[in-house]
């Protein structure tokens, strides 16, 4: 059996930490605040964040991979980080008006020249 403190560590990966350390308990982001998996976010250039505010080193790697426009599943892609820690941390960045989210069209969003595309298609097989 390995030693206690071998424990937390992953060879090819380094320490191990776990997701709600990262949102100190937290696993639902602030009351109101809502983001889709399709939902566009970008840092808000020039933001001026509060002195008191406690930005960990994830909030700082959002911050820095939502200067261009991102969505939420390609952040937490790149981030490699469950979409439901980035969306905490999204949450956190946004009180602060650090960043903006651009919702996506919610409801159902249908092309019926696509979809009649896509039939023939799958008939001609």
């Amino acid at each position: 059996m390995s030693a206690p403190k071998d424990r937390w560590l992953d060879r090819d990966a380094g320490p191990v930490v776990r997701p709600y350390a990262m949102t100190r308990g937290r696993t639902a982001p602030a009351s109101g605040f809502f983001v889709g998996l399709i939902d566009v976010v970008v840092a808000v250039a020039g933001a001026q964040l509060p002195a008191d505010a406690r930005l960990h080193r994830e909030h700082r790697l959002v911050l820095s991979r939502c200067r261009q426009p991102i969505t939420v599943v390609d952040l937490a892609s790149d981030i490699d980080l469950p979409v439901g820690v980035v969306r905490v941390l999204l949450s956190d960045l946004s009180q602060y008006r650090a960043l903006r989210v651009v919702a996506t069209a919610r409801g159902p969003v249908t092309n019926e020249r696509l979809l009649r595309d896509v039939l023939d298609a799958l008939e001609a097989l």
